[in-house]
């Protein structure tokens, strides 16, 4: 988003970009363990985030790609990306050559091997690179020239179709399109797409502004303007219809953040206000019709969340995290409960039941069930 509409949208798209990034301090990881008894040799902790020592405490890491409990991609500031394949014990630096003065927010990746990072900016600043040999080297294979544009997120339906969405240009989200895994990039028409309100835009705060579940659809979160909305597809970016979110709206730093879709009718979306003074009481909202409709949560996060992931192959678990703190719900969005005290902006979960979250001073963790 901008605070003279640029400035103001670090914690998420052009909205809060330089505000959220040094705003908010990394609390104590705080472990919850069982409650019964037992020596310490033989005590069973509860599910919980276990840190995994990256070396990189001066990067914020927004963008996540879990592949599984073994692989991991993160990315971040100072134009830095890490992967891992053991777990976490071990981060190697991949970062795209002459990348050091970007700011990457989103990382999509296929499997160890290959992945497809965005870049988040006006103009030029906003770029795509693609890898097909674990990060030793990358290909540039987008660069914004219209000023007017400022991406934030990117969501791929399979290993060739994939989407990444810009702030408003000429009155309009405007969406990237490729067909050959992020090779190349091409400018949907937006005759399919609702005239955005005035403020309006995404939030680039962990990768979760655009998302998709199955071969077609696609949803699209935004704030900063008088009502926050959810936007729909069914034809991978064509056509568009949008919803009312039950989210803070009426600033350019209040709005849904993330998405989450378990499968193309049950969405979650977290949010809420990003600056750490303000309250979010509306953090957290559900849908059961793919986005048309969206309910508030009972009982939402105590606080504003940036990222959100439901656990693999369960029907009513899910987590949010934010810079205060990690939430479980585990009635499908109905209710939240928090679980863990740590700063993270984004989660990722894999369907062998690797979980990772990650953000600010190169905190990368696994959740450990």
């Amino acid at each position: 988003m901008r605070r003279t509409a640029r400035t103001a949208r670090t914690g998420g798209g052009r909205a809060g970009r330089a505000v959220v990034a040094g705003t908010v301090c990394a609390a104590a990881l705080a472990a919850l363990t069982a409650a019964a008894p037992a020596p310490p040799a033989q005590a069973h902790q509860r599910p919980h985030w276990e840190l995994k020592a990256t070396g990189a405490a001066d990067v914020r890491f927004r963008g996540l790609a879990a592949v599984d409990r073994r692989t991991a991609w993160v990315a971040g500031t100072r134009g830095t990306v890490l992967r891992t394949t053991d777990g976490g014990g071990t981060w190697r630096d991949v970062s795209p050559p002459g990348a050091g003065e970007l700011q990457f927010r989103d990382v999509e990746a296929f499997d160890a091997r290959r992945a497809v990072v965005l870049a988040i900016g006006e103009g030029e600043a906003s770029r795509v690179y693609r890898t097909d040999d674990g990060g030793a080297s990358w290909t540039e294979t987008f660069r914004n020239t219209d000023a007017r544009a400022f991406y934030d997120c990117l969501t791929f339906f399979d290993h060739r179709h994939g989407l990444a969405m810009s702030d408003p240009v000429d009155g309009k989200f405007r969406i990237l399109s490729t067909g050959d895994g992020g090779r190349s990039w091409k400018v949907l028409p937006n005759e399919g797409m609702p005239a955005a309100q005035d403020g309006e835009a995404g939030f680039a705060a962990g990768g979760q502004c655009l998302v998709s579940s199955g071969p077609k659809d696609v949803w699209l979160a935004t704030g900063g303007a008088a009502r926050a909305r959810v936007l729909h597809s069914a034809d991978r970016g064509l056509t568009w219809t949008a919803s009312d979110a039950p989210a803070p709206g009426g600033d350019p730093a209040r709005g849904v953040f993330a998405l989450a879709f378990r499968d193309r009718v049950h969405g979650l979306a977290v949010g809420g206000d990003f600056r750490p003074e303000q309250p979010s009481p509306r953090a957290a909202a559900r849908t059961a019709d793919g986005g048309r409709t969206w309910r508030p949560a009972d009982v939402p996060p105590p606080a504003y969340r940036s990222g959100v992931a439901w656990l693999p192959h369960s029907r009513t678990a899910a987590l949010a995290v934010g810079p205060t703190g990690t939430d479980l719900t585990t009635d499908g969005g109905r209710t939240w409960r928090t679980v863990d005290t740590g700063s993270y902006d984004t989660v990722d979960c894999a369907r062998d039941h690797g979980c990772w979250a990650a953000g600010e001073q190169g905190r990368v963790a696994r959740w450990e069930r």
